[in-house]
């Protein structure tokens, strides 16, 4: 496996374990503990660290520390400000580009979100979630809108599964229906403020943590 796939893999396998709380907030990180834990070399988890340092997740301070970021509730909600607001961009760009393939694939990553909110399965929720939402993110052809959207999810994917352990909420597969049907109208404007308004569903549960 080539380097750059095997940094992608380390990726991965370190954000997985920072989002499910298997590596817990604070939580002081060594590269070589690490890369002997993943049974992968140093370069790679060390790539892997510099992204997800830029992701939010991770945090150092130079001759200190290496550690997972605590949770901070005013970052995760600098975070959900962003990746709201470019997600409704992403829709609105995305519909008149529509066709059927891409009402298919969101129809069918919604049976799953709804099949895995339903048996409690919460990883498998986001994941579904994530597949139903990157459809329009691929479909608008805006690479930077796509780069925002992709660095700051998975800090809203911790606060997801360590603080609520819901799915963006309950109601997100019927509000994934609504967007389904104003994309296939072509109602661009409406699919956005449907997609904006499914995200702001995360800052109503931060507000009923708090």
């Amino acid at each position: 496996m080539d380097r750059g796939l095997l940094s992608e893999q380390a990726l991965g396998l370190i954000r997985r374990a920072i989002i499910t709380g298997e590596l817990p907030p604070g939580e002081a990180i060594k590269d070589i503990d690490l890369a002997n834990r993943l049974g992968l070399s140093r370069t790679p988890v060390r790539e892997a660290l510099a992204r997800l340092t830029d992701e939010g997740l991770i945090e150092t301070k130079p001759h200190s520390y290496t550690r997972v970021t605590p949770l901070n509730a005013q970052a995760v909600r600098d975070a959900l400000e962003v990746v709201q607001t470019m997600h409704a961009l992403a829709t609105r760009l995305a519909v008149p580009k529509l066709i059927a393939v891409h009402l298919d694939a969101m129809r069918a990553a919604n049976l799953r979100f709804t099949a895995a909110v339903e048996s409690g399965s919460v990883e498998d929720a986001m994941q579904y979630d994530d597949a139903f939402h990157d459809v329009l993110v691929q479909a608008c052809g805006n690479h930077a809108v796509a780069a925002t959207i992709y660095r700051y999810t998975p800090l809203l994917h911790r606060a997801e599964r360590l603080q609520f352990g819901s799915p963006l909420g309950r109601d997100s597969a019927s509000m994934h229906e609504r967007i389904i049907a104003a994309c296939e109208a072509g109602y661009g404007d409406l699919a956005a403020a449907l997609a904006e308004e499914n995200w702001a569903s995360l800052s109503a549960l931060m507000d009923k943590a708090e």
